[in-house]
Protein backbone atom coordinates (compact mmCIF):
# COMPACT_ATOMS: atom_id res chain seq x y z
CA UNK A 1 0.00 0.00 0.00
CA UNK A 2 1.20 3.87 -0.73
CA UNK A 3 0.62 5.01 2.32
CA UNK A 4 2.82 2.28 4.05
CA UNK A 5 5.85 3.33 2.03
CA UNK A 6 7.91 5.78 4.23
CA UNK A 7 10.67 7.97 2.92
CA UNK A 8 13.04 9.93 5.04
CA UNK A 9 12.80 13.53 6.34
CA UNK A 10 8.73 13.91 5.21
CA UNK A 11 7.59 13.74 8.84
CA UNK A 12 6.51 16.89 10.48
CA UNK A 13 6.91 19.13 6.89
CA UNK A 14 4.45 21.16 6.04
CA UNK A 15 2.83 20.62 2.31
CA UNK A 16 0.61 21.85 -0.36
CA UNK A 17 -0.62 19.50 -3.20
CA UNK A 18 -2.74 21.58 -6.25
CA UNK A 19 -4.95 19.27 -7.89
CA UNK A 20 -5.11 16.92 -5.13
CA UNK A 21 -8.32 16.21 -5.03
CA UNK A 22 -8.23 13.39 -7.95
CA UNK A 23 -5.75 10.94 -9.77
CA UNK A 24 -2.00 12.23 -9.30
CA UNK A 25 -2.58 14.79 -6.80
CA UNK A 26 -4.45 12.64 -4.35
CA UNK A 27 -2.18 9.84 -4.48
CA UNK A 28 0.01 12.10 -3.54
CA UNK A 29 -1.44 13.45 -0.66
CA UNK A 30 -2.31 9.95 0.46
CA UNK A 31 1.74 9.47 0.08
CA UNK A 32 3.10 12.50 2.54
CA UNK A 33 0.50 11.97 4.82
CA UNK A 34 1.39 8.54 5.27
CA UNK A 35 4.97 10.12 5.87
CA UNK A 36 3.78 12.16 8.74
CA UNK A 37 3.79 15.13 6.64
CA UNK A 38 0.47 17.88 7.01
CA UNK A 39 -0.79 18.63 3.89
CA UNK A 40 -3.47 20.91 2.32
CA UNK A 41 -5.28 19.97 -0.38
CA UNK A 42 -6.22 22.79 -3.02
CA UNK A 43 -8.84 22.04 -5.64
CA UNK A 44 -11.04 23.51 -8.42
CA UNK A 45 -14.52 22.48 -7.93
CA UNK A 46 -14.70 18.71 -6.68
CA UNK A 47 -15.06 19.56 -2.85
CA UNK A 48 -16.93 15.62 -2.47
CA UNK A 49 -13.68 14.49 -3.49
CA UNK A 50 -11.41 17.00 -1.80
CA UNK A 51 -13.09 15.47 1.52
CA UNK A 52 -12.36 12.63 0.83
CA UNK A 53 -8.43 13.19 0.21
CA UNK A 54 -8.76 15.17 3.53
CA UNK A 55 -10.26 11.89 5.22
CA UNK A 56 -7.83 9.48 4.03
CA UNK A 57 -4.95 12.10 4.12
CA UNK A 58 -6.18 12.01 8.04
CA UNK A 59 -6.31 7.35 8.14
CA UNK A 60 -2.89 7.68 6.40
CA UNK A 61 -1.22 10.43 9.32
CA UNK A 62 -2.73 8.02 12.06
CA UNK A 63 -1.21 5.09 10.36
CA UNK A 64 1.75 6.73 10.53
CA UNK A 65 1.99 7.51 13.69
CA UNK A 66 1.02 4.21 15.39
CA UNK A 67 3.74 2.88 13.06
CA UNK A 68 6.51 5.59 14.93
CA UNK A 69 5.00 4.86 18.33
CA UNK A 70 5.50 0.79 18.21
CA UNK A 71 8.85 1.66 16.65
CA UNK A 72 10.03 3.91 19.92
CA UNK A 73 7.44 1.64 22.19
CA UNK A 74 5.27 4.50 22.52
CA UNK A 75 0.94 4.28 23.23
CA UNK A 76 -1.10 5.27 20.44
CA UNK A 77 -3.80 8.21 22.18
CA UNK A 78 -6.66 6.87 19.88
CA UNK A 79 -9.15 8.02 17.19
CA UNK A 80 -8.81 11.06 15.22
CA UNK A 81 -11.70 13.29 13.49
CA UNK A 82 -11.50 13.76 10.24
CA UNK A 83 -8.98 16.18 9.39
CA UNK A 84 -7.27 16.65 13.06
CA UNK A 85 -4.17 15.28 13.95
CA UNK A 86 -4.17 12.78 17.81
CA UNK A 87 -3.60 15.46 20.70
CA UNK A 88 0.15 16.78 20.40
CA UNK A 89 0.84 15.83 17.05
CA UNK A 90 1.40 18.27 14.53
CA UNK A 91 -0.30 16.76 11.15
CA UNK A 92 -2.82 19.03 10.00
CA UNK A 93 -4.82 18.25 6.81
CA UNK A 94 -7.21 20.88 5.28
CA UNK A 95 -9.06 21.55 1.53
CA UNK A 96 -9.48 24.72 0.19
CA UNK A 97 -11.46 25.72 -3.42
CA UNK A 98 -9.47 27.97 -5.83
CA UNK A 99 -9.31 28.82 -9.23
CA UNK A 100 -5.85 29.10 -9.13
CA UNK A 101 -5.52 30.82 -12.53
CA UNK A 102 -6.80 33.88 -10.65
CA UNK A 103 -4.07 35.56 -8.62
CA UNK A 104 -6.93 36.45 -6.15
CA UNK A 105 -8.21 33.40 -5.52
CA UNK A 106 -4.14 31.98 -5.27
CA UNK A 107 -3.52 34.63 -2.24
CA UNK A 108 -6.70 33.33 -0.49
CA UNK A 109 -4.76 30.14 -0.69
CA UNK A 110 -1.87 31.09 0.28
CA UNK A 111 -3.79 33.17 3.28
CA UNK A 112 -5.04 29.62 4.06
CA UNK A 113 -2.00 27.66 4.08
CA UNK A 114 -0.44 30.38 6.92
CA UNK A 115 -2.88 30.13 8.80
CA UNK A 116 -2.98 26.26 8.56
CA UNK A 117 0.23 25.03 8.70
CA UNK A 118 2.39 28.30 9.66
CA UNK A 119 4.58 27.93 5.99
CA UNK A 120 5.59 25.83 3.69
CA UNK A 121 8.24 23.29 3.04
CA UNK A 122 6.67 21.09 0.46
CA UNK A 123 4.59 22.26 -2.79
CA UNK A 124 3.58 19.70 -5.84
CA UNK A 125 2.15 21.82 -8.55
CA UNK A 126 0.15 19.07 -10.25
CA UNK A 127 -3.21 21.35 -11.47
CA UNK A 128 -4.36 21.31 -14.87
CA UNK A 129 -6.52 19.70 -18.25
CA UNK A 130 -5.93 18.19 -20.83
CA UNK A 131 -8.94 17.91 -23.90
CA UNK A 132 -9.93 14.63 -24.79
CA UNK A 133 -11.30 15.78 -28.36
CA UNK A 134 -8.36 16.62 -30.87
CA UNK A 135 -7.84 20.87 -31.77
CA UNK A 136 -5.88 20.68 -34.63
CA UNK A 137 -3.80 24.37 -35.30
CA UNK A 138 -5.83 25.47 -38.29
CA UNK A 139 -9.21 25.15 -35.85
CA UNK A 140 -8.07 25.98 -32.47
CA UNK A 141 -9.80 28.40 -31.20
CA UNK A 142 -7.90 31.40 -29.55
CA UNK A 143 -10.53 31.12 -26.80
CA UNK A 144 -8.85 28.16 -26.04
CA UNK A 145 -5.80 28.29 -26.22
CA UNK A 146 -6.21 31.02 -23.66
CA UNK A 147 -7.73 28.79 -21.23
CA UNK A 148 -5.43 25.68 -21.83
CA UNK A 149 -2.40 28.17 -21.05
CA UNK A 150 -4.69 29.73 -17.83
CA UNK A 151 -4.92 26.60 -15.99
CA UNK A 152 -1.95 24.99 -17.23
CA UNK A 153 0.66 27.52 -16.87
CA UNK A 154 -0.70 30.78 -14.95
CA UNK A 155 -1.80 28.52 -12.23
CA UNK A 156 1.75 27.06 -12.07
CA UNK A 157 3.12 30.64 -11.88
CA UNK A 158 0.71 31.75 -9.55
CA UNK A 159 0.97 29.08 -6.97
CA UNK A 160 4.58 28.44 -6.85
CA UNK A 161 5.58 31.86 -6.46
CA UNK A 162 3.17 31.86 -3.57
CA UNK A 163 4.97 28.48 -2.31
CA UNK A 164 8.53 29.60 -2.26
CA UNK A 165 7.72 32.60 -0.63
CA UNK A 166 7.53 30.64 2.13
CA UNK A 167 10.02 27.96 1.65
CA UNK A 168 13.06 28.43 3.36
CA UNK A 169 16.60 26.57 2.96
CA UNK A 170 15.39 22.87 2.33
CA UNK A 171 12.17 23.73 0.72
CA UNK A 172 11.15 21.14 -2.32
CA UNK A 173 8.83 21.58 -5.51
CA UNK A 174 7.95 19.38 -7.84
CA UNK A 175 5.73 20.28 -10.87
CA UNK A 176 4.00 17.77 -13.17
CA UNK A 177 4.82 18.31 -16.59
CA UNK A 178 4.39 15.61 -19.50
CA UNK A 179 5.50 13.43 -22.49
CA UNK A 180 3.97 16.26 -24.34
CA UNK A 181 5.90 18.60 -22.97
CA UNK A 182 9.30 17.29 -24.19
CA UNK A 183 7.91 15.49 -27.85
CA UNK A 184 5.07 17.41 -28.53
CA UNK A 185 1.37 16.04 -28.93
CA UNK A 186 -0.13 16.60 -32.45
CA UNK A 187 -3.85 18.03 -32.40
CA UNK A 188 -3.23 19.13 -28.72
CA UNK A 189 -0.71 21.90 -29.67
CA UNK A 190 -2.00 24.38 -26.70
CA UNK A 191 -1.25 21.20 -24.14
CA UNK A 192 1.96 20.29 -25.23
CA UNK A 193 3.10 23.97 -25.08
CA UNK A 194 1.93 24.65 -22.11
CA UNK A 195 3.30 21.45 -20.64
CA UNK A 196 6.85 22.15 -22.58
CA UNK A 197 6.82 25.82 -20.87
CA UNK A 198 6.45 24.08 -17.01
CA UNK A 199 9.67 21.98 -18.17
CA UNK A 200 11.55 25.69 -19.03
CA UNK A 201 10.09 27.11 -15.77
CA UNK A 202 11.75 24.15 -13.67
CA UNK A 203 14.93 24.23 -14.91
CA UNK A 204 15.25 28.11 -14.52
CA UNK A 205 13.56 27.75 -10.88
CA UNK A 206 16.13 25.33 -10.16
CA UNK A 207 19.10 27.77 -10.78
CA UNK A 208 17.67 30.71 -9.40
CA UNK A 209 16.74 29.03 -6.34
CA UNK A 210 19.66 26.43 -5.64
CA UNK A 211 21.63 28.91 -4.14
CA UNK A 212 18.63 29.26 -1.34
CA UNK A 213 18.68 25.96 -0.76
CA UNK A 214 15.54 24.54 -2.74
CA UNK A 215 15.15 21.99 -5.15
CA UNK A 216 12.88 22.30 -8.20
CA UNK A 217 12.39 19.41 -10.01
CA UNK A 218 9.07 17.80 -12.23
CA UNK A 219 7.95 14.53 -13.08
CA UNK A 220 6.54 13.70 -16.59
CA UNK A 221 3.68 11.31 -16.81
CA UNK A 222 2.32 9.82 -20.07
CA UNK A 223 -0.67 7.85 -19.82
CA UNK A 224 -2.01 7.34 -16.38
CA UNK A 225 -5.01 5.45 -15.39
CA UNK A 226 -7.37 8.47 -13.81
CA UNK A 227 -10.50 10.27 -14.44
CA UNK A 228 -8.81 12.41 -17.17
CA UNK A 229 -8.05 9.75 -19.39
CA UNK A 230 -10.91 7.28 -18.99
CA UNK A 231 -12.63 8.56 -22.22
CA UNK A 232 -9.63 7.39 -23.95
CA UNK A 233 -8.46 4.64 -22.04
CA UNK A 234 -11.74 3.16 -21.53
CA UNK A 235 -13.49 3.36 -24.71
CA UNK A 236 -10.61 2.50 -26.73
CA UNK A 237 -11.73 -0.94 -29.00
CA UNK A 238 -8.50 -3.70 -28.40
CA UNK A 239 -6.96 -1.93 -31.52
CA UNK A 240 -7.02 1.24 -30.18
CA UNK A 241 -5.30 0.02 -26.85
CA UNK A 242 -2.84 -1.50 -28.67
CA UNK A 243 -1.61 1.24 -30.14
CA UNK A 244 -1.38 2.93 -26.95
CA UNK A 245 0.46 0.13 -25.66
CA UNK A 246 2.99 0.26 -28.79
CA UNK A 247 4.38 3.24 -27.44
CA UNK A 248 4.79 2.63 -24.22
CA UNK A 249 7.74 0.07 -24.02
CA UNK A 250 6.84 -1.49 -20.49
CA UNK A 251 3.24 -1.93 -22.28
CA UNK A 252 1.42 -0.97 -19.48
CA UNK A 253 -0.30 2.12 -18.49
CA UNK A 254 0.83 3.92 -15.21
CA UNK A 255 -1.25 3.93 -12.56
CA UNK A 256 -1.47 7.31 -9.59
CA UNK A 257 0.73 5.53 -7.26
CA UNK A 258 3.45 5.00 -10.17
CA UNK A 259 3.19 8.41 -10.46
CA UNK A 260 3.40 9.86 -6.84
CA UNK A 261 6.22 7.72 -5.92
CA UNK A 262 8.64 9.33 -7.70
CA UNK A 263 7.14 12.86 -6.36
CA UNK A 264 7.68 11.55 -2.72
CA UNK A 265 11.02 10.76 -3.69
CA UNK A 266 11.95 14.13 -5.09
CA UNK A 267 9.79 15.91 -2.17
CA UNK A 268 11.77 13.84 0.90
CA UNK A 269 15.60 13.93 1.95
CA UNK A 270 16.49 11.16 -0.91
CA UNK A 271 16.04 13.71 -3.48
CA UNK A 272 18.21 16.61 -1.61
CA UNK A 273 20.92 16.67 -4.60
CA UNK A 274 18.66 16.48 -7.21
CA UNK A 275 17.65 19.78 -9.17
CA UNK A 276 16.23 21.06 -12.27
CA UNK A 277 15.63 17.42 -13.51
CA UNK A 278 12.48 15.98 -15.64
CA UNK A 279 11.61 12.91 -14.36
CA UNK A 280 9.83 10.52 -16.56
CA UNK A 281 7.44 8.39 -15.30
CA UNK A 282 5.57 6.87 -18.28
CA UNK A 283 7.06 3.38 -19.18
CA UNK A 284 9.91 4.92 -21.40
CA UNK A 285 7.42 6.04 -24.31
CA UNK A 286 9.13 9.56 -24.05
CA UNK A 287 12.16 7.51 -25.37
CA UNK A 288 9.62 6.37 -28.85
CA UNK A 289 8.86 9.88 -29.72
Amino acid sequence: MMGSMLLPGLAGKRALVTGGSRGIGRATVRLLAGCGASVGVAYRSAEEEAAVAVREATEAGAAFRKRRDAAFGLRSTGAVEDGEAEPGEPATFFHHAADLSREEEVEELFDRVDEELGGLDLFVGNAGIWNVDDAPIRDLEMAEWRRMMAVNLDSIFLSTRGAVRRMGRGGRVVLLSSTAGQRGEPYHDHYAASKGAIISLTKSLARELGPEGITVNSVAPGWVDTDMSAPILEGADPEAMDRILGEIPLRRVATVEDVAGPIGFLLSDLGRQITGEIVNVNGGSVVCG
